[in-house]
């Protein structure tokens, strides 16, 4: 017999079969017949032990007994099914077993003498309050869903851990209370029930051996490994266990799955893109069996054509049941080789797959014939799911990861420079996993050739001082009625100075608009004219109604006064909108001729910076044929952006132009990350001429003159060496033949700015009246059999 697992609970226990001696008592007075014969024989029997119908106290008195109590439980444990049930007398949540079928004895004779059987994650906690809830339940007629589900873990002879759900059959016991028992109020049930975790509570209303509970409870048990091993998995898998004890759980749980004591498990990744395996640990480090030594490996190199295409293509289980003999039929299999030189004798391989994109493989192998078969691989599709979902995560966080490593040392990214900064950030990962420091590498690109070109709204900075006149100019003028009109009813007495300073901001602003004009005059308006307003409520309801409309109005986002500003916002908004939108859309096509790195700004106007060269594509074969494509592309795309605002003009609050400008930069320079910035920048001192450059060309005038070199409805191409202007008068010749640019080529020097001097333009205009629309311009493959029939 073993003893409860709690000695203290609420209960005085009385094992007693009262029950069935009674049931034995109806059978022996009936009709004679042979049952009421037996029944009366084992009556005589149980006489001379009244404890078993009074009830059993001590377990010596079980042990006593433990034949006739056998035979007064032979209905409820026949013996043509002792080595098939699972079933013990037991008090319900305890320890308390005794009268185990052959079955159980069994099961528990394999577990070892050293073996304990107690409820898994059961406490006394639990205990206590589980037992209180039958009490609450039977006598006081709650309806407490308390039960949970309730495991033995029990080993196997040969280790393997296997999970049995316990079932209670309480229909023998009865619950009385004694002398001790509190009588509890439904104040008392309410407060039970809402104080679970309050344990001192629930002792205090049932203390311990206040309730009788008199009789026995049949506890049955069936196996629930793969059932309770599923769930076991999916908690390990979702869960935050370390690596070590993650991949030891993981073992643990495949072997209860396949009853194999000494299986292991493996994972290896597949790199889709270069057709390899690898070993990169992304399911907590389990080892790969395939790669136990590497760290990548060519797949055509370890499979054979037809695993190739069971386990790569068709995304199918690899099953070999004998290692040894197959290779024997397929000798040049390396894969086979591999696994017997590891004194692997059979094993499954099993692909991970989400959304027909195959992961990696997961392995199971074993050291003995036949441990795993086609028939034992199909249990593998009740774990799969869970596996496929974990390594599909396991991969997401990774690359999570490593964007937020970009994200917070680099920053959002171009797709043709991602693939150094995601090296870089792996590599800090994987080092600083393995407990090694690692300082993140500054991310450089060496001999780039840099193109910079830029569309800007003509007059933007003055249409915008005019909207600004034009609002405050209303909303001076509304104010000035508002107090004529309180002035003339003399509902206010106000200083004629206020009427002064109003009337003097009005002329001002017709003059001129300062940089801070807008900001004096709502200072003046809220010290001098806000507390007049205030008084509102005092006054006639025209005139409040008139003061209401005046804040109304005042409101940036709808009001009257900010009506202006709010054209000419939504004026830059539609033209940069639709110049991005152009510029993005033309990447994307100019993209697949050759990466190269690409960022725009909007400001008044959207400008663009692009870097073409060996190092941002490394194995694509840059040549000077590139740069030209690129060069060519962007002089026909700020043609596009021209033609297509030119269209928007009559759409817009306010009709204003563009200019555009290219800057033609030869000589190739070197670009480096700035971590503090966030962004690229030239590299060194001889490269930083090209950012002055950049920096103050569109602002520069024609030479001796007061014309600037930028204007609207033309194209200015700034350079610096004759060879440049030679290229660019191609490209423009080009599109003149489109009638896209005008015949006449204007060629001019640039005024000397700080510390550039030397610097040449050559400016066309843009034909907008016959040029096409940009969705209507031919398509990029003529502009470069163009380009080569006249580089030809």
């Amino acid at each position: 017999m073993i003893l409860p697992q709690f000695q203290d609970n609420p209960f005085l226990i009385k094992l007693s079969f009262h029950k069935i001696v009674e049931s034995l008592e109806e059978i022996a007075a009936s009709d004679g017949s042979f049952h009421a014969r037996k029944a009366d024989m084992l009556l005589k029997k149980v006489a001379p032990h009244p404890e078993l119908r009074d009830g059993i106290t001590e377990a010596a008195q079980v042990e006593a007994n433990k034949d006739l109590i056998h035979h007064l439980l032979d209905e409820l444990f026949p013996p043509m099914l002792s080595l098939n049930e699972i079933k013990a007398v037991s008090i319900p949540f305890s320890g308390m077993l005794f009268n185990y079928t052959q079955r159980f004895q069994n099961i528990l004779k394999a577990a070892g003498p050293d073996f304990e059987i107690n409820i898994r994650d059961f406490d006394y906690h639990q205990f206590y309050v589980m037992s209180c809830c039958i009490i609450l339940n039977q006598h006081y007629g709650t309806n407490l869903d308390f039960s949970k589900p309730l495991f033995y873990d029990i080993p196997t002879a040969d280790g393997i851990l296997r999970h049995y759900r316990i079932l209670y059959n309480a229909d023998f016991l009865e619950i009385t209370p004694t002398e001790r028992s509190v009588k509890l109020t439904d104040e008392d049930i309410t407060r039970l029930m809402d104080n679970y975790d309050d344990l001192d509570l629930w002792k205090e209303k049932f203390p311990p051996f206040s309730w009788d509970l008199k009789g026995f409870a049949i506890m049955t048990l069936y196996d629930a490994t793969t059932e309770n091993a599923l769930s076991i998995l999916k908690g390990t898998l979702l869960g935050s266990a370390t690596e070590p004890d993650l991949h030891k759980n993981l073992q643990s749980i495949f072997r209860s799955i396949f009853n194999i004591p000494d299986m292991r498990i493996g994972f290896t990744a597949y790199e889709r893109e270069e057709a390899k395996f690898t070993h990169t640990g992304l399911i907590n480090k389990l080892p790969s069996y395939i790669l136990p030594d590497e760290f990548e490996r060519d797949c055509r190199e370890i499979l054979r054509n037809d695993s190739y295409e069971m386990l790569i293509d068709e995304h199918r289980y690899l099953v070999v049941s004998d290692v040894c003999k197959l290779l024997k039929e397929v000798p040049e299999s390396n894969l086979l080789k591999h696994f017997q030189d590891q004194d692997i004798k059979s094993f499954i391989l099993a692909p991970v797959v989400k959304n027909g994109n195959l992961l990696g493989l997961m392995e199971a192998v074993s050291c003995r014939v036949n441990d795993f078969n086609s028939v034992r691989a199909k249990k593998l599709d009740i774990v799969m799911p869970f596996i496929v979902d974990t390594i599909d995560r396991k991969i997401n966080e990774l690359q999570n990861e490593i964007q937020a490593v970009i994200q917070n040392n680099y920053t959002t990214l171009h797709p043709s420079v991602n693939w150094k900064f995601k090296r870089e950030a792996k590599n800090y990962i994987l080092s600083r996993n393995s407990g090694i420091d690692y300082t993140l590498k500054e991310i450089r690109f060496k001999e780039v050739y840099p193109l910079y070109g830029q569309i800007d709204i003509k007059d933007s900075s003055v249409t915008r001082n005019i909207s600004v006149k034009n609002d405050l100019t209303t909303q001076l003028k509304n104010v000035l009625t508002i107090l004529e009109d309180l002035s003339r009813e003399n509902l206010a007495n106000i200083d004629g100075q206020l009427f002064f300073d109003l009337k003097d901001f009005i002329e001002d602003i017709n003059i001129s608009i300062k940089a801070d004009t807008e900001q004096q005059v709502q200072s003046y308006l809220q010290a001098n004219v806000h507390p007049i307003f205030e008084q509102a409520a005092q006054f006639s309801p025209a005139i409040k109604a008139a003061i209401d409309n005046c804040h109304t109005n005042t409101d940036p986002l709808n009001g009257k006064f900010h009506s202006s500003r709010r054209d000419y916002d939504n004026t830059l908004l539609l033209i940069n909108d639709k110049l991005a939108t152009i510029l993005d859309k033309r990447q994307i096509e100019i993209q697949h001729y050759f990466p190269h790195y690409f960022e725009r700004f909007k400001t008044d106007g959207v400008e663009h910076n692009l870097y073409i060269g060996n190092s941002i594509t490394p194995g694509k074969g840059f040549d000077e044929t590139h740069l030209q494509h690129l060069r060519l592309w962007q002089l026909q795309v700020l043609c596009e952006m021209a033609i297509e605002e030119y269209y928007l003009k009559d759409k817009l609050p306010y009709p204003l132009g563009v200019t555009g400008l290219l800057l033609v930069f030869s000589t190739p320079i070197s670009i480096r990350f700035r971590m503090d910035e966030k962004h690229f920048d030239v590299d060194g001192t001889y490269n930083a001429r090209y950012e002055v450059i950049k920096k103050r060309i569109d602002k520069a005038h024609v030479k001796d003159s007061i014309e600037r070199i930028t204007q609207q409805g033309k194209i200015v191409i700034v350079y610096s060496k004759h060879e440049e202007a030679e290229e660019y008068k191609k490209y423009i010749a080009m599109l003149q033949a489109k009638r896209i640019l005008a015949e006449t080529i204007e060629e001019f020097e640039i005024e000397d700015l700080q510390a550039v001097s030397g610097l040449k333009a050559l400016r066309v205009t843009v034909l907008y009246e016959h040029a096409p629309c940009a969705d209507n311009a031919y398509c990029y493959d003529d502009l470069y059999e163009l380009l080569n029939e006249v580089k030809a």
